[in-house]
């Protein structure tokens, strides 16, 4: 995108990439315009992602308890092993989930305004919150449902149902005069538009085609590369399947789910007379937002286990709540911090040890390491038979050309074109397409994993330089 200067059409290769529209993808390149064009670059923005999120966090725990709770709620969703595989990744995930978090906020400060402007209608002398402070919680409401939907499509505008759930369970009618819902959706709707009229336009229709068609509606109805069942009677046996891989997603956290199952339901029947105490009301909206997103996520056919990220903010606020007061009670506040402090060293530890370790195992990153002192700016480069990303990710960091894919049938034409060229072979049909090459051509082999295949693979990679 930058070397086409393009930045309303997401592409990858110098190919379209329609998958996810392109708020991450411009975050990449402000941070490759100051770190340069590398790993680090493209995997800052999401680590700048998760830590906004955990500021909101912290606010947001603060209004709806007390400092310790804020904090208390950032460090669990921080130190969850989600989070920390995706706060480090080149992917749009932690987006939404920052955006999402500040809707939910938003909603629920909006909420909350209305319930204490009812209740002190008959106070003469209670203060009343201002129309700015509730106009600036709706522009925020609005505007990061906006942004999210930027980030990765419309399932960032599930905080538009968590209010609604909210605004009928309470049976306050009134709320919808507070959110403005339509007028309110028109303006959600212009921002995604600033951006989406000229990419449809760029791409004839095709984004909302492929983008809202295959990758919403698609994901929605039909299993997408795998992920998920096959059949009706497989979907039916993966319905619990988020209910189960929170206890992964959430750890170490989800040893205490239990524990907050059983303090909710106490706590539910020992406030039931008391309908109007505030923490049932704060409880009810979190658990509200997080019954949502494991609904939704569960009746979608595409499964994959951080689909419910964006949950994981409110499921750490409800558990903070409720571990923090039961630490001011009991003197619990001990195994809090032994957790985190041992789910930050374990995280830490694997973090500077895991991935040059496994980096090794990777052939894309192994050939890459063994011919780059050969790589010329120049060079024009291909493959055949083996389409990881990655092949790009690494030799486009050397190599200003794009990715040619090929099969052994026309490999051995691009390889007599004139001009510096190398192209990615499996190491089997070495011998039969370059039997007798030149001896200035480079010749290095590798053996590794391929991840897209679930397999290891043999390759060579063939050099003609200038």
């Amino acid at each position: 995108m930058i070397q086409r200067a393009d930045y309303v059409v997401p592409y990858f290769n110098n190919q379209l990439r329609l998958d996810k529209p392109p708020l991450a993808y411009w975050a990449q390149v402000a941070s490759y315009r100051i770190f340069g064009e590398n790993d680090f670059s493209a995997r800052f923005p999401s680590a700048i992602a998760a830590a906004l999120t955990a500021l909101v966090i912290v606010a947001w725990g603060y209004r709806i308890g007390a400092a310790p709770v804020g904090w208390w709620a950032a460090i669990i969703f921080t130190l969850s092993l989600q989070t920390f595989v995706h706060a480090k990744a080149a992917v749009a995930d932690m987006w939404l989930v920052l955006f999402m978090t500040l809707a939910h906020w938003a909603g629920y400060e909006l909420i909350c305004r209305r319930q204490t402007s009812n209740s002190d209608k008959s106070r003469a002398d209670a203060p009343r919150p201002t129309s700015n402070i509730q106009r600036r919680w709706w522009w925020i409401f609005y505007l990061s449902l906006a942004l999210g939907f930027l980030a990765k499509g419309p399932i960032a505008w599930i905080p538009l149902l968590t209010v609604g759930a909210a605004i009928i369970r309470t049976r306050d009618w009134q709320l919808g005069r507070n959110f403005k819902f339509l007028r309110g959706i028109l303006l959600m709707l212009a921002v995604v538009a600033l951006w989406g009229i000229r990419a449809l336009i760029q791409t004839h229709g095709e984004f909302f085609a492929i983008g809202i068609g295959r990758h919403v509606i698609g994901r929605s109805l039909a299993t997408m590369e795998g992920h998920g069942a096959s059949s009706f009677g497989v979907y039916l046996l993966l319905l619990p399947f988020y209910f189960v891989t929170v206890f992964v997603s959430f750890f170490p956290w989800s040893i205490k789910l239990p524990w907050l199952i059983r303090q909710l339901w106490r706590q539910k029947k020992n406030r039931i007379s008391d309908p109007g105490y505030s923490g049932n009301k704060i409880d009810n909206y979190l658990l509200t937002g997080v019954a949502i997103i494991f609904v939704i996520f569960t009746l979608v056919s595409t499964k994959l286990p951080h689909y419910t990220l964006p949950a994981f903010p409110l499921l750490a606020l409800l558990l903070a709540r409720h571990w923090q007061g039961a630490a001011t009670v009991r003197n619990h506040g001990s195994s809090f911090r032994t957790v985190a402090t041992s789910a930050a060293c374990v995280w830490i530890a694997i973090a500077l040890v895991v991935p040059p370790v496994v980096a090794r195992f990777f052939p894309a990153y192994r050939l890459f390491r063994e011919s780059r002192a050969y790589l010329q700016p120049n060079m024009q480069f291909a493959s055949v038979e083996f389409e990881e990303p990655s092949v790009v990710w690494y030799f486009r960091s050397r190599v200003q050309g794009f990715l040619t894919r090929l099969n052994k049938k026309n490999a051995v034409d691009f390889m007599s074109k004139p001009g510096s060229r190398f192209v990615i072979v499996p190491t089997s049909l070495m011998q039969t397409l370059f039997p007798n090459h030149p001896q200035d051509w480079k010749s290095l082999s590798t053996r590794g994993f391929n991840i897209a295949k679930g397999k290891q693979v043999d390759l060579t990679l063939v050099l003609k330089p200038e």
